[in-house]
């Protein structure tokens, strides 16, 4: 028994034991650089990190505007608000965080839904509803505003950067399981998995509800990027601007289940064409080939939403944070300062 309560001693108090990440994406260093900054430790364990180049690291090919989300609950709504207030200061501070303020314009073909994205004006800045006259007379309604975009080629690395400056490690390492991490982290309490589509194949998870989902854009080199557009309907379309690459993303596509690294030039011609009918100003009919580069990430999505909760399994607490498909970055900073007030739970529950 002695050597037991010796051993009890030894250890590092709760609050200096890592806080273990699973997964680099937008929602893991996110959650990462919001702990540090509230002094806990932490380490990132992932297959893929900032910098990758691989179709399957998402968070390095998304559109990454923030847009408010229709049909999601009111506290899903707020974790956008504080992303949006946390991206917001990000802009105000400087571009090296690659982050933008853009003008925006939504499109509606139909008449908005009582539970649709028009709850977003609540946070954006310069909100107003178009009058006839000002907006495309195909469409029911219009909305400008100014909203927020983030370079991923930008803000990834900035990211990695500010988790190292502020005393975050990052570990290049898959692994089959949670408890694979426990065995690495044996002293650590807190684990957070963002592991993404990952959830699926964890043998201790098996979240049969998270799929790949293939999103393929084109990129626009042009000056002409600084505003978005974005058309709610059948036409399913956006044009997200990236002030700080000169350019604009084209989109968008939703593939279950598709694998494939290889441009389809029928999706990227439809896009191209769907971005002209919605802004044919700045998007030519037939663009200057060189002009024209293409952009292919495996979103992390999940049937039913994303999961984000807390559980308690023996002297160990589980936060999952995963399935977030294309919104990873409108949610990113309000997941990750929820992930912040659970693991403070934690530290209270076990200290106090």
């Amino acid at each position: 028994m002695g050597d037991c309560n010796q051993n009890e001693t030894d250890e590092a108090p709760f609050s200096q034991r890592p806080i273990v990440i699973l997964g680099a994406g937008i929602i893991g260093c996110a959650a990462a650089r919001q702990l540090l900054l509230k002094g806990f430790p932490v380490v990132l364990v992932a297959e893929y990190l900032p910098g990758d180049q691989s179709i399957y690291y998402a968070s390095a090919w998304a559109g990454a505007a923030w847009h408010a989300a229709g049909g999601i609950t009111p506290d899903q709504r707020y974790l956008q608000v504080v992303t949006h207030r946390i991206l917001l200061k990000m802009a105000q501070d400087g571009p090296e965080a690659g982050v933008s303020i853009v003008n925006a314009r939504e499109y509606l073909e139909q008449q908005p839904t009582p539970d649709s994205a028009i709850w977003g004006k609540t946070v954006v800045s310069k909100f107003h509803e178009m009058k006839p006259g000002e907006y495309p007379p195909e469409f029911h309604s219009a909305w400008a505003y100014e909203t927020l975009v983030t370079d991923p080629t930008r803000h990834m690395p900035y990211l990695k950067q500010q988790i190292e400056h502020l005393g975050g490690q990052f570990i290049r390492q898959r692994v089959d399981s949670l408890q694979e991490l426990y065995g690495m982290f044996p002293e650590s309490r807190v684990f957070i998995n963002a592991s993404g589509w990952g959830s699926k194949a964890l043998t201790d998870v098996q979240d049969e509800s998270c799929f790949p989902e293939r999103g393929q854009n084109v990129f626009l080199t042009t000056d002409r990027c600084d505003t978005m557009y974005f058309r709610n309907g059948k036409e399913y379309t956006y044009i997200i601007p990236r002030p700080l690459s000169k350019g604009i993303v084209l989109g968008g596509v939703k593939q279950q289940g598709n694998l494939s690294p290889e441009v389809d030039m029928e999706i990227a011609r439809d896009e191209i064409a769907r971005a002209h009918r919605l802004a044919p100003e700045i998007v030519p009919e037939h663009p200057a080939p060189d002009t024209v580069s293409h952009i292919i990430g495996i979103r992390p999505s999940r049937k039913g939403g994303f999961r984000l909760d807390s559980e308690r399994k023996g002297s160990r607490v589980i936060l999952s944070a995963y399935g977030f498909g294309g919104g990873g970055y409108a949610f990113s900073y309000g997941i990750a300062d929820a992930l912040v007030k659970m693991v403070e739970t934690a530290e209270r529950e076990n200290v106090v």
